[in-house]
């Protein structure tokens, strides 16, 4: 195989990352049966078949003229460098973008038997078929052309690079904290439930103390009640019969007065009301409004007394570290709003964008979140 130059080998680059973006998104789209953009970045080219050719090209320079030990090199060199792509960007990202596990003889889930067999034959296509006719068009490409070809395309892939990376950062910073904000909430659930279940024990232990103490108390105050209400009844029971006659008086008054004016009102259509009824009705809305005083001022004293008896009581059951530890729940759940509110809808946009074009992306430590992030995505 003839030596080339940097600017060969970076159209080479370029040229397998295209046909790799091509095979995938046609492969992916047939089997999601909708148009797939595969791949990390933006523009039509996958890093890695770039990256995998030319690891096969570079592993079976000496070995060119035999099939076996092209599959064998090119085998053995695809497969070292996805398993190392693979682990590297797990562990920049903690997403894998491609996983075997579900394959037999696996290693970690970045490479398996199959795999390698498919790099090893992939081997053998490029070096005896493939990469013929596309090293004869590169190398008749002049010189100062290919360079300003390859100056312009290695620009656009580090722009596209420098933006794909931000939005795999976005995914594994949306993925981190919605995992940290569903085990926040199970935590304030959890804290809730038990402060609730200390509450409630400490209310039954307490209850007997609180219930006893206000019975002595409220019988204290009905005794004291109690002898102000016969007070009341004896001076009402005397100013009734103070106007009882007076009453008396004025209703047999009044009745007569009412058949005369029966009489009037139905010949005047009842046009005109009474002015002994008038007056009665005053008298009668003025006692109402005295008794209605009344009570209101008995039950405003009785409602004080509860206030002042059961808030109290209520403090003292609660106590202070209760009160600290509601304060704490409440102030952990404002907190988990603010970061709800930090998760802007252009981190969403993007993190998802880059998610669908590694439909086969899978994540151990952020599973659950990865997971509701493509609920949403499947439901919009």
């Amino acid at each position: 195989m003839q030596s080339y130059h940097l600017t060969q080998w970076v159209l080479f680059f370029f040229i397998y990352s295209f046909i790799g973006w091509v095979w995938e998104c046609c492969f992916v789209s047939v089997r999601k049966r909708r148009w797939v953009n595969r791949g990390f970045m933006y523009g039509p080219m996958l890093p890695i078949y770039g990256f995998g050719a030319l690891a096969v090209l570079i592993s079976t320079i000496r070995v060119r003229d035999s099939i076996p030990l092209i599959f064998l090199f090119g085998m053995v060199g695809a497969t070292l460098l996805e398993y190392v792509t693979g682990a590297v960007m797990e562990r920049l990202f903690n997403v894998k973008y491609w996983d075997y596990s579900n394959q037999k003889f696996n290693l970690n889930g970045y490479i398996c038997l199959t795999s390698s067999l498919g790099w090893g034959l992939f081997s053998v296509l490029l070096v005896k078929f493939v990469h013929v006719p596309i090293e004869g068009a590169v190398l008749k490409i002049p010189t100062i052309i290919a360079e300003g070809i390859a100056f312009v395309l290695t620009v656009a892939a580090a722009v596209d690079v420098t933006q794909s990376f931000n939005d795999a950062m976005d995914l594994k910073r949306i993925l981190a904290q919605l995992e940290e904000s569903k085990k926040q909430i199970r935590k304030i659930q959890e804290k809730l439930k038990v402060a609730s279940e200390e509450f409630v024990e400490d209310y039954r232990q307490r209850a007997g103390e609180f219930v006893e103490d206000y019975r002595r108390r409220v019988e204290e105050h009905v005794e004291d009640y109690r002898g102000r209400a016969e007070e009341m009844a004896e001076d009402y029971k005397k100013l009734a019969e103070e106007h009882m006659d007076s009453y008396r008086q004025r209703a047999e008054e009044m009745v007569e007065g009412y058949k005369e004016e029966i009489k009037v009102q139905k010949k005047k259509r009842r046009e005109q009301i009474n002015s002994r009824k008038e007056e009665y009705l005053a008298r009668v809305h003025a006692r109402r409004e005295e008794r209605q005083r009344l009570l209101a001022r008995l039950s405003e004293r009785a409602e004080l007394l509860m206030k002042e008896e059961f808030t109290s009581k209520v403090d003292e059951l609660i106590g202070e570290d209760k009160r600290e530890e509601y304060a704490k729940i409440k102030k952990n759940i404002s907190r988990e709003m603010t970061k709800m509110h930090d998760r802007t809808d252009r981190s969403y946009i993007r993190a998802a964008r880059h998610l669908k074009g590694n439909p086969t992306a899978v994540s151990k430590r952020f599973s659950e979140a990865l997971a509701e992030l493509r609920k949403h995505m499947d439901e919009k």
